[in-house]
Parts: structure tokens; C-alpha cells; sequence
């Protein structure tokens, strides 16, 4: 019976053995996802040129492999009618193609790090990590005065391999992170997370907050970044009025 609900997906066929441009073309599906996030199998087609016959075939085998896994799409702002459209996101198996095999020696590393120096080896590892990013940052900021403080943090996290972007949101902007290289590691030493906020925070002048991380399960690291400064919120001369409507004015502007 044929459906037109885009998340029907062909599961392999036991016993059939594929032509190997199909892996190909799967990885060019995964690799999709990995660099601009959970993706509907109609995102996905028109990014690869793929028909929807032949999109349907490999999420299918990528889901039956546990490589995806489908969930209802996040809505920002109104939802239209109709229920949200499904989107397939890489699973840590799936992720784990993409990280390098360096995983577990890291981990045995930093493991030996602490019993050798301490647990305050490893923040002091970690800001060492983040100042690639830093100068990287600086770099490019001298080179494009134009561009914006959280754009500049975006092109720099790619230089160390993030698949990063920056998106508006309602009172301010979303910083999403597509791909975390330390992401295995980053589960069991959440101080390299923490280094990056802190990071982040510095650069950009202004309060961030993580909404969520790959290295806890989420598709995205996603970090908010909002229009006010710590000190609009805290000035003795402004009444908590005046600050909703300066904050207000500024997303007007």
C-alpha cells in the first residue's frame, strides 16, 4: 500500500546484496545530517538530488542499522496546522563513524592525567583546547570588522572542526553546534563543555546558556545567546520595567 507520509521508510531486504554507490550515497545522507542537523526525508532529497523513492530506501537501511532515528520536528513560534513533520537525527552509533579513532586513547589519557596531576588537570587542559578557537577567533574578527561577534565564533569553531551556525531566536540568537570531535570525550569530561561556555561567554561579551549538547544525547549542541548584557539587568538606575522595555526596543531595532 503506498502512503504519502514522508517518514515511510524502506527497511533492507533480507539477503539482497546492495551496489556499493548505494553505501556511498548512504554516507551522503548521514554526512547531511551531521552537518546541518536532525533533517526531514524532504530536506534531505532536495539537499542530495535525491527522488524520494531512493531517499525513502536509505533512511531506511540507516534506520534499520541504528544509524537515525526519527523524532517529531521542533517548532518555534506558532505551529501551523497538522501534526510536525518527522526528522531523522544520527544516533551515537551513527555519529561515531564521523569521530576519529582517537576516542578511547584520548579517554585513557585523561583518565591517567587524573590520577597522575589531579581533576584540575583536565580544566587546565581544556582551556589550553579552547584557545585554538580563541586565536582563531581574533583571526578572523580582524579580517571581517564587518561581521557579527556571534558569526565570527561560528567560522572559528569550524576551524576545529564543529559543523557550526548561527540562527535567530525570539530574544536573541541560537549558536547550534552540527558536529562535537570530542563529543565521546566530552560525556565523561564535561570540563571540556564547560571550558567552551566559559569560551563563548568571554568572546562574545553577554550571559550564555547551553540548551543542549551532543555529548548528553541531543542532535545539536545548541547554545543561547541573548541580546542584553549581564550588567542591562542588574544597573541600580533602571527599574525591572524600564529593563523589559529597553530589551523590547532592542528587538524592535
Amino acid at each position: 500500500m503506498k502512503t504519502n507520509d514522508e517518514t515511510a521508510v524502506r527497511p533492507p531486504q533480507p539477503g539482497v546484496v546492495e551496489p556499493e554507490e548505494d553505501a556511498t550515497t548512504r554516507e551522503r545522507v548521514a554526512r547531511s545530517i551531521l552537518e546541518h542537523g536532525p533533517s526531514t526525508a524532504v530536506e534531505l532529497g532536495e539537499r542530495l538530488s535525491l527522488t524520494p523513492a531512493a531517499i525513502r530506501r536509505h533512511l531506511g537501511v540507516l534506520t534499520e542499522h541504528g544509524h537515525i532515528e526519527p523524532r517529531d520536528q521542533r517548532v518555534y513560534g506558532q505551529r501551523g496546522r497538522g501534526r510536525p513533520a518527522k526528522v531523522f537525527a544520527l544516533t551515537d552509533l551513527g555519529r561515531r563513524n564521523f569521530y576519529q579513532a582517537y576516542d578511547e586513547l584520548a579517554l585513557q589519557a585523561l583518565h591517567q592525567l587524573v590520577r597522575a596531576a589531579g581533576p584540575s588537570a583536565v580544566s587546565a587542559l581544556a582551556e589550553q583546547r579552547v584557545a585554538d578557537v580563541e586565536a582563531a577567533y581574533h583571526r578572523i574578527r580582524a579580517e571581517q570588522p564587518e561581521a557579527t561577534a556571534s558569526e565570527v565564533l561560528a567560522q572559528a569553531l569550524n576551524t576545529d572542526g564543529y559543523v557550526a551556525s548561527v540562527k535567530p531566536a525570539q530574544l536573541g540568537e541560537q549558536l547550534c553546534q552540527h558536529h562535537c570531535p570530542v563529543a565521546h570525550v566530552a560525556e565523561e569530561f564535561p570540563e571540556l563543555c564547560e571550558a567552551e561556555t566559559q569560551l563563548f561567554s568571554r568572546l562574545l561579551g553577554s550571559h550564555v546558556q547551553r540548551l543542549a549538547t551532543i555529548a548528553h544525547g541531543d542532535g545539536i549542541c545548541t547554545t543561547n545567546i541573548p541580546f542584553f548584557r549581564p550588567e542591562e539587568l542588574t544597573a541600580g538606575e533602571h527599574s525591572p520595567q524600564h529593563d523589559t522595555s529597553h530589551e523590547s526596543n532592542r528587538k524592535a531595532n
